[in-house]
């Protein structure tokens, strides 16, 4: 196998801002595992928040180039295996590989890779869009310019407390399912008194109201929120799922925390066998890492995967979506397909 790096800098249609960040560029990372005439891709996005640079991923995989390049890559999950003690703490860098191997993988069988793991889409749940924090006049605005049947709302600003009053706006102006963030943004007794007032205004659910390492917060959260809470910065690692049940009622997966596709896997598993419900989200990822991420769809109770619609530049194709559902490309492996000169 041959291994390459393509970094791209993706222009977000309009400034994302959440609790903890606001942007206008998001720089990826894209890994290209090549065997013969098969090419396989992933990614993995940088983030301030996690300390995740593009150098610092390109010098992790750099620095065991000679053994990612001498793998059969027989097994995807084997591979990921033989890899992890080298990039255990660069788990972004895991992440893509991972993706690409999987999709090398996959398409040497000559399927998607969903159909490889005997997985139904029919009953796959839809996917989200996120409206990021901003004035009420101008999330109103992005909803407007993409219609949907299920938003993501951003909110959690610790310096106001005016979430109550901005989804009050915004429903005025759909009848659509919102789904609430609150990016670690509250503190217990705001997150219940909330949750009942955003329960009657149609929210599903709240995601991470509460500080990552607030468990016993969480826990008090848990028993007398209106809403279901979902764990997001407090399940990072495989680890973390165990961790989650009793002080949550669902996770959300990340496969760039985690580690990929392989790791997201075992965690959904246990989840499952704890009794949570599970969703997995994106990081403001092109087509390549949506595509990846859409694989694990049936198997899922939410899907946050509206990264590809965020950017104006996106460097490859994949997945499409259709009012809220995802549409699998026809093509094998993840269905991805670079856009950029070789």
């Amino acid at each position: 196998m041959q291994l390459f790096f393509h970094p791209v800098d993706l222009r977000l249609n309009h400034t994302f801002t959440i609790a903890h960040d606001s942007r206008d560029v998001q720089p990826t990372l894209i890994v290209e595992l090549r065997d013969g005439a098969y090419r396989g891709f992933g990614e993995a996005t940088a983030t301030r928040y996690y300390g995740i640079t593009i150098e610092g991923m390109v010098a992790a995989l750099e620095a065991i180039r000679d053994r990612i390049e001498a793998h059969t890559l027989a097994d995807p999950e084997q591979f990921w295996a033989d890899m992890h003690p080298y990039l255990e703490q660069n788990p972004f860098a895991l992440c893509a590989l991972d993706q690409a191997a999987w999709d090398v993988w996959a398409k040497r069988q000559g399927k998607p890779l969903y159909k490889i793991w005997n997985l139904d889409p029919t009953n796959s749940p839809l996917t989200d869009y996120t409206i990021g924090l901003d004035t009420p006049a101008q999330m109103v605005e992005k909803m407007q310019e993409r219609p949907w049947p299920l938003y993501k709302i951003k909110l959690g600003r610790p310096e106001e407390d005016k979430d109550i009053s901005l989804v009050q706006a915004l429903r005025q102006h759909t009848d659509a399912v919102f789904r609430v963030d609150a990016n670690c943004g509250w503190m217990a007794t705001d997150a219940i008194v909330k949750s009942k007032l955003l329960r009657d205004l149609g929210v599903e659910f709240i995601e991470q109201p509460l500080p990552a390492n607030d468990w016993e917060g969480a826990k008090q959260v848990y028993e007398q929120s209106a809403l279901p809470i979902i764990a997001d910065e407090s399940c990072i690692v495989e680890a973390d799922v165990d961790r989650c049940a009793g002080y949550f009622h669902g996770v959300n997966i990340k496969l760039t925390k985690c580690g990929g596709i392989t790791p997201a896997r075992r965690m959904i598993a246990r989840a499952r066998e704890l009794g949570l419900q599970v969703m997995v989200g994106c990081m403001t990822e092109s087509s390549v890492g949506i595509s990846a991420i859409a694989q694990l769809l049936p198997l899922l109770d939410y899907a946050d995967l509206d990264g590809a619609m965020l950017i104006a530049n996106d460097p490859a194709t994949g997945v499409t979506f259709d009012y809220g559902k995802v549409v699998y490309a026809d093509e094998n492996g993840t269905g991805t397909k670079l856009l950029l000169p070789e």
